[in-house]
C-alpha cells in the first residue's frame, strides 16, 4: 500500500519530514566539510597562525618620547623583548604600526584593557625603522630602541592613535615570519593649540598614616611619643613624602594636605621619643630632616592653593554609615575641622581652604553628603563613577549643585584612576602616562565647549605613582589642549544643565569599600574614651596638657588611613584608652583596712593620692554609711568634702562619725567630680563599733572607790600620830630629839605615817631640823600630841 505522501494533494506527516531532512543533512556533510577546507588549503604559510607560538614573546615599552609629539618631532620608542617560549626565535625584528584614530573614550578603555592582545593595529612602518635580532634565546631579555620621524607615522587629523610595538620572527616549528608579541599604547596627536582648551584641576594629596600616640612626657614641653620611626623615613631624602614634595613643587596643582601630617612633622623638629618594641621609648634623632622638609614645603606652597582636610583625614563614609548612631561622633568631626586651619596656618604660614570634604575614592551617597557638610564644608569632592551621567555623550564640567547649598565637584574617574596599581616598572609607567594623555585629549575633542575637569588621584600615592602622574602632568601642562586652574575655580564654574545632579542611594555604595569601613564598635570605643576624658579634665589644674593630645588621638582613630588595616586600627584605639586609664588611675583613694571605734563618736580619716605632675581640684570625696541606723557620718548617712591635691602629693581628710548601736558597718569612700560623675574606684571598709558596757563601768567605779578609801585611811592615821606626839612629856620629847638627831624625823623603830614614799628627810633629799623649810604636809611643831583615848563629847576630831 502506497504511503499517503506519495499521492497528489496529500502531505507527509511531521515525523516523515524530519526523517527526510536528517537524511539529506547526513548525506551532504562530507561535501560541506570539503568545501570548508578549501580556503585553508589555498592560504599560504605566511597567513597561518600557530597558536603555540603567537604571543610567546613579551614586548615592554619602557619609554616613549615625546609623549605627545608635534610637527617635526622624532618619536623614540625604547623597551625590551623577552622570549617566553621554549624555542628560539630567529630572523626577528621589532616594528611600529599605527592604527586608525580612536574616536571615543570607551575605545581607549578597550584598547588599554587588551594592550598585549594580537593582532597589531594598522600597518607596520617598516623599512629602516625597525630593530632587528638574529636570534632571541628563551628567557633572555633584549633591549631595543626605534626612532622614527613623526611624518612617517601617517598621522592625519588630531586625535588619539593606537601605537602597536610588535615582535615578528620565525621558530623552528613555523619557519615563516609571524607576529609573536605586541604591546599596544597610545600616541596623542594635537600639534597645534586647540581652539578650546580644557581647564584641568589636579589635586596633589599630601597625606600619611597615623604616627603619633596620645603619650607625652611629664616635662614642660610635653615631649611627644611616636609609634615608630616610619614618618622620619618618609620625609628623609628619597622617601615617599620627600619625593611627593619635590615633584609637586614643579607642577601647577592644588595641594590637599592632612593637618595631622604637618603637626607630626612639626613635633619632630623638637625633642621627641619613639615607642618601638621596648617598654622605654627611645629618643628621636631626625630633627634636622623634619625642619628641612617643612621648610621645603613652605616654599613649595607659597602662592599655590592649599586645601586642608579635617585633622587626621576622618573617614567620612565610615562615620556616615556606622558612626552617626553613636553619641558624640559628629562632634569629633567638628573638632577635627575646627583645628585644621589653625594647624596649617601655624606650620606653613598660609591660609588654607576648608570648604571641601573628600570621601574615600569620591564615592558618595546621601548619608555621606550629610555628614561631609555637617562640619561646615559646602563642597564635596566626588568621582564620576559614583555620580554618573548616564547617556551623556561627552564629559561635563565638574561642578554639580546637589541641593541644600552643596556643590559636588565631580572628578573624572578615568583620569583619576589611571595611576593606581604597581607602577614600579618603567613599562607600566609609560602605558599609564600615554593612557592619561590619550583620555585627556579625547575628552577635549568631544566638543568645542570649554569645560572644567578635576583629577583626584588616590590620596595615599606611592612614590612611583606620583612620579608617573608628574610625568604626565608635565606634558599636559605644557601641551596644546589643556590649561591649569585651581580647585576653587573648578567648583565655581558654571554647571552643565545636562549633567546629573542625583546623588546615588545608600545601597549603591561599593561593597568593596564598605568592607573596609570602621565598624560601629570603633565609634563606641571612641565615645567611651571621650567620656572618660571629659570626666578627667574637669579635675585638672592644667587640662590642656591632657585634652589636646588625647583629643587629637581620638581624631586619629577615625582616620581614612586605617582602611585595610583593621587590626592596627583596633590596637591603636586600645592603646589610647589604656594610656588614659593609666593617667586617671594616678588620682585615687588609698585602700583602707577595717577600723574599730571604741565609744559613741570618733573621726575616720580617708587619704587621696595624686601621682600626676599637676595638681587636681574640683573633686568631691563622699563617705557613705551603708547602715546609718548603726553608724552615722556627720549626722547623716553620708558626708562630702572638697578635695585639692598638689602634683605628687597626698591629702587626708577626716569625717566625724557617731555610733548608735554596737556592731559592724560597711563604709564606702568614693570620689566624684563636681558635676556628680563618679571618679575612679570606690574604697570600701568595715567599721566595728564597740561601746563601754555597764560591767566595765562598775569595775572602773569600784577601783576608784578603793583608791579614795585608801587615801582617807592614810590621812586619818597621820592625824592621830601627830596628836600623840603632842601629849608626850617634855623629857621624853628631849630624849627623842637626842636620839633622833633631826627635828621632825621619827625615832628609831617608829614609822612616820605621813611619809608613804620617803621615810626620812635624808632618804628623800629634803633638809630637816628647826631651820628646814616647812611643807604643807608637815605637822605643826608646837601642836600638842593627840590623845589616844576616845574623844569626849564635843571634842573636835580630825579626819
Amino acid at each position: 500500500m502506497a504511503e499517503a505522501a506519495d499521492f497528489p494533494g496529500m502531505h507527509p506527516s511531521p515525523a516523515r519530514r524530519w526523517l527526510r531532512r536528517t537524511g539529506a543533512l547526513l548525506a551532504g556533510a562530507p561535501l560541506l566539510a570539503g568545501l570548508l577546507q578549501l580556503p585553508a588549503q589555498a592560504a599560504g604559510p605566511s597567513d597561518a597562525k600557530d597558536s603555540s607560538d603567537a604571543g610567546t614573546v613579551a614586548v615592554a615599552v619602557d619609554s616613549l618620547t615625546p609623549a605627545a609629539p608635534g610637527d617635526g618631532d622624532t618619536v623614540t620608542v625604547s623597551g625590551t623583548v623577552t622570549n617566553n617560549g621554549k624555542q628560539a626565535v630567529t630572523d626577528a625584528h621589532v616594528g611600529l604600526s599605527v592604527g586608525s584614530p580612536l574616536t571615543t573614550r570607551s575605545a581607549i578603555d578597550s584598547a588599554a584593557d587588551h594592550a598585549d592582545a594580537l593582532p597589531a593595529d594598522g600597518t607596520e612602518v617598516g623599512g629602516k625603522y625597525v630593530a632587528e635580532f638574529t636570534k632571541l634565546t628563551p628567557g633572555v631579555a633584549e633591549h631595543f630602541t626605534i626612532a622614527v620621524p613623526v611624518d612617517k607615522l601617517d598621522l592625519d587629523k588630531d586625535g588619539v592613535y593606537p601605537l602597536s610595538v610588535t615582535l615578528s620572527g620565525e621558530t623552528s616549528a613555523r619557519q615563516w615570519e609571524q607576529v609573536l608579541g605586541v604591546q599596544r599604547t597610545f600616541l596623542p596627536w594635537q600639534p597645534d593649540t586647540a581652539d578650546t582648551r580644557t581647564r584641568t584641576t589636579v589635586l596633589w594629596p599630601l597625606t600619611s598614616g597615623v604616627h603619633m600616640t596620645a603619650e607625652t612626657g611629664s616635662n614642660a614641653q610635653q615631649t611627644p611619643v611616636f609609634l615608630n620611626d616610619d614618618l622620619a623615613r618618609e620625609i628623609a631624602p628619597g622617601g615617599r613624602l620627600d619625593q611627593l614634595l619635590s615633584l609637586g613643587r614643579a607642577l601647577d596643582v592644588t595641594w590637599v594636605i592632612d593637618p595631622d601630617l604637618l603637626a607630626s612633622v612639626d613635633a619632630m623638629t623638637g625633642s621627641y621619643r619613639i615607642r618601638g618594641e621596648g617598654d622605654t621609648p627611645t629618643a628621636g634623632t631626625r630633627q634636622a630632616v623634619a625642619k628641612q622638609w617643612l621648610a621645603d614645603l613652605q616654599s613649595a606652597v607659597t602662592g599655590k592653593e592649599v586645601v586642608a582636610l579635617p585633622f587626621a583625614d576622618p573617614d567620612l563614609a565610615s562615620l556616615a554609615h556606622n558612626g552617626t548612631g553613636v553619641t558624640g561622633s559628629l562632634n569629633q568631626l567638628q573638632a577635627a575641622t575646627d583645628v585644621a586651619a589653625t594647624t596649617v596656618e601655624t606650620v606653613l604660614h598660609v591660609t588654607p581652604n576648608t570648604d571641601f570634604a573628600w570621601p574615600v575614592e569620591g564615592a558618595v551617597d546621601p548619608s555621606i553628603v550629610k555628614v561631609a557638610t555637617s562640619a561646615g564644608a559646602d563642597k564635596v569632592i566626588a568621582r564620576s563613577d559614583s555620580l554618573t551621567d548616564g547617556d551623556l555623550s561627552y564629559t561635563p564640567s565638574a561642578a554639580r549643585p546637589i541641593g541644600g547649598g552643596t556643590t559636588a565637584v565631580v572628578a573624572d574617574a578615568r583620569l583619576s584612576t589611571v595611576f593606581q596599581g604597581d607602577l614600579t616598572r618603567a613599562s607600566a609607567t609609560t602605558l599609564a602616562v600615554q593612557e592619561f594623555l590619550a583620555q585627556s585629549l579625547e575628552l577635549n575633542l568631544q566638543t568645542d565647549k570649554q569645560r572644567s575637569i578635576v583629577v583626584a588621584p588616590q590620596r595615599m600615592q606611592t612614590a612611583s605613582q606620583a612620579r608617573a602622574l608628574s610625568q604626565a602632568l608635565t606634558t599636559l601642562q605644557t601641551g596644546t589642549w589643556s590649561q591649569s586652574q585651581p580647585l576653587t575655580a573648578a567648583a565655581k564654574a558654571k554647571p552643565d544643565p545636562r549633567a546629573s545632579t542625583r546623588v546615588p542611594s545608600n545601597k549603591s555604595y561599593p561593597t568593596a569599600l564598605r568592607k573596609q569601613q570602621l565598624p560601629r564598635s570603633a565609634f563606641e570605643q571612641m565615645a567611651e574614651t571621650q567620656e572618660e576624658l571629659d570626666n578627667f579634665k574637669v579635675i585638672l589644674a592644667r587640662e590642656a596638657r591632657v585634652v589636646t593630645p588625647f583629643g587629637r588621638a581620638i581624631n586619629r582613630e577615625m582616620s581614612t588611613s586605617w582602611r585595610g588595616h583593621s587590626t592596627a586600627a583596633s590596637t591603636f584605639r586600645q592603646s589610647v584608652r589604656a594610656y588614659l586609664d593609666t593617667l586617671t588611675g594616678q588620682v585615687k583613694l588609698i585602700d583602707k583596712s577595717d577600723t574599730k571605734l571604741s565609744g559613741r563618736s570618733a573621726t575616720i580619716p580617708v587619704t587621696v593620692q595624686n601621682n600626676l605632675v599637676q595638681g587636681v581640684d574640683h573633686l568631691i570625696l563622699r563617705l557613705t554609711s551603708t547602715n546609718p541606723t548603726r553608724l552615722e557620718i556627720d549626722g547623716d548617712d553620708y558626708a562630702e568634702q572638697r578635695i585639692t591635691v598638689s602634683g605628687g602629693h597626698t591629702s587626708t581628710v577626716k569625717f566625724p562619725t557617731s555610733a548608735n548601736v554596737n556592731g559592724q558597718t560597711r563604709v564606702i569612700a568614693q570620689l566624684y567630680t563636681e558635676d556628680g560623675q563618679k571618679y575612679g574606684q570606690a574604697v570600701a571598709f568595715e567599721v566595728k563599733v564597740t561601746e563601754i558596757t555597764a560591767t566595765v563601768m562598775l569595775v572602773i567605779g569600784g577601783g576608784v572607790l578603793l583608791l579614795v578609801l585608801a587615801g582617807f585611811r592614810m590621812y586619818t592615821q597621820r592625824k592621830r600620830a601627830a596628836a600623840r606626839a603632842t601629849e608626850e612629856p617634855d623629857e621624853a620629847r628631849e630624849t627623842g630629839e637626842a636620839g633622833s638627831g633631826a627635828a621632825g624625823e621619827p625615832a628609831a623603830g617608829q614609822e612616820n605615817p605621813g611619809d608613804a614614799e620617803d621615810h626620812t628627810g635624808e632618804k628623800s633629799g629634803v633638809p630637816t631640823g628647826p631651820d628646814a623649810p616647812q611643807q604643807p604636809s608637815d605637822g605643826t611643831p608646837d601642836t600638842a600630841a593627840e590623845s589616844a583615848d576616845p574623844s569626849g563629847t564635843g571634842e573636835r576630831v580630825d579626819r
